[in-house]
């Protein structure tokens, strides 16, 4: 390159550095007046979201405003329905009065403190499980709900119940049902709460079958790892032989089968009558009027299997049942009952209503559950007329993306009604999102459906429980 060729080059170079503006280190070049308004427009149209509170943001035991101990209210906003109600879905014209308390004892942050076992209305009272979630060493409880005196009675402490030393597995649920036998006491079983609690470490031998006189709040023992080194987080009472029948979960144990196992324990011989692979993980059906149980193979859509007491064995295909079970009702006086299958969201996976006729042993499918957007149902009820049905989507939190919907299905019209959109109400009103439940039971005068919730003051998911009494006006049950 020639001197006089390198000076051009300079001095162009020197030319174009003087045009480029200059700032200071902390400076940010200007944006052009246009672009800076749609800019601070864009921010202040998306306000940035509050961080969810944790267990460890809100108080415990959770509290009712005022030192109140239970929230009655009715509510024309009970009646507003959200945008994702699907077509044909009608809305009660008559608000229900509804009853709120939270479970007493929540003194303390659980993992969370949650609901995930069904419940039973009977005498006048319902009864539902709650449990902390923690592992290795958690705590479940039992309560008693009494509609007239709007009060809970805690009848259960599992921890104490089975006082067991320091180090030991102890259970922080009752995942399985709570069912109420001809002698009048409870029957349930236990279920671990992080499934690495499970182990040898910790002596884990397997979970429980307890039983309780609500009379007395005495607890048993019926048995201790009627499958060794299972978890027991199905289960289904025949109430008049007391045969306690479970769906297992394997521990973190060494150990054989580890595989679903089916089991049914004689109650008042003390005695496993079967147990075998295969099994139910979720929920089952039995027919009172036959004494028959049925479940399917895992948690999907398909065939029945049948067990039958009076010749305990091995349970075998029922023809032509294909069925989902992942929440079942009690029979009703037809000789129905009636399931859902599992399901997650729309679509393939959508969860579907089906009719078991007991007698026949044959299916029907009725169509899908859903009247919104949520479709996971894990309790359904009758009514004590089997006409009415009552579920509640979104079990496991979200059914507040359909304003906390409860249904009522009516099985001579094969129609959906909303009794009740409990969503936005009490967030709006007393700072809490009812997030879904695992526990709902028609009180045996068909007037009343009791709900354990799954309840969040903030928290992403839901951090306590609580329970609703709903009171169904006669106007929106005609017989």
């Amino acid at each position: 390159m020639t001197h006089r060729t390198r000076t051009t080059l300079l001095a162009a170079i020197a030319a174009l550095a003087l045009s480029i503006p200059a700032y200071a280190a902390d400076e940010k070049p200007k944006k052009p007046a246009k672009e800076a308004k749609a800019d601070t427009a864009k921010a202040e149209a998306k306000p940035a979201k509050p961080r969810p509170k944790t267990e460890k943001d809100v108080p415990y035991p959770p509290t009712l405003p005022d030192g109140k101990t239970v929230l009655t209210d009715t509510s024309p906003d009970f009646l507003k329905a959200p945008e994702t109600l699907r077509p044909g879905v009608t809305v009660a014209k008559t608000a229900p009065t509804v009853d709120f308390m939270f479970f007493p004892g929540q003194d303390y942050p659980g993992k969370p403190w949650s609901n995930w076992g069904d419940g039973v209305a009977a005498n006048g009272k319902y009864y539902s499980a709650i449990g902390d979630h923690l592992a290795p060493a958690g705590n479940a409880f039992v309560f008693e709900y009494d509609p007239i005196a709007k009060s809970l009675r805690q009848l259960v402490d599992v921890k104490k119940t089975l006082n067991l030393p320091e180090g030991h597995y102890a259970p922080a649920k009752i995942h399985s049902r709570v069912d109420i036998g001809a002698d009048g006491w409870l029957y349930y079983s236990t279920h671990r709460g992080s499934p690495k609690a499970t182990t040898d470490a910790n002596h884990y031998k397997g979970d429980w079958v307890l039983r309780t006189d609500p009379k007395t709040a005495k607890t048993e023992v019926v048995a201790h790892g009627p499958v060794p080194k299972h978890c027991i987080p199905n289960s289904v009472l025949d109430p008049d032989n007391l045969i306690f029948y479970g769906g297992t979960a394997a521990g973190q144990t060494d150990g054989e089968d580890k595989d679903i196992q089916f089991f049914a324990w004689d109650v008042k011989n003390k005695k496993l009558l079967y147990s075998g692979g295969d099994g139910p993980s979720r929920y089952m059906i039995f027919a009172k009027s036959t004494g028959r149980l049925y479940y399917v193979p895992g948690n999907a859509v398909g065939q029945l299997l049948r067990f039958d007491p009076k010749s305990p064995g091995k349970p075998t295909p029922v023809p032509n049942t294909e069925i989902g079970v992942r929440a079942a009702t009690q029979e009703t006086p037809q000789g129905i009952v009636y399931t859902s299958s599992q399901g997650k969201g729309a679509g393939a996976s959508e969860s579907t209503l089906y009719a078991f006729d007991v007698k026949t042993e044959t299916t029907k499918a009725l169509g899908p559950v859903a009247v919104g957007t949520n479709t996971y149902v894990a309790s359904i009820d009758a009514d004590p007329t089997g006409r009415y049905l009552y579920y509640i989507p979104g079990a496991h939190g979200g059914s507040e993306r359909d304003n906390s919907a409860v249904i009522q299905y009516d099985t001579k019209t094969n129609t959906k009604k909303v009794i009740a959109f409990l969503h936005p109400y009490y967030q709006d009103k007393y700072g809490f999102t009812l997030k879904g439940t695992y526990s709902t039971a028609v009180d045996p005068a068909g007037d009343k459906l009791y709900v354990t919730w799954n309840v969040s003051r903030g928290t992403k998911a839901w951090d306590c429980t609580g329970i609703t009494c709903i009171h169904i006006p006669e106007s929106e049950r005609p017989q």
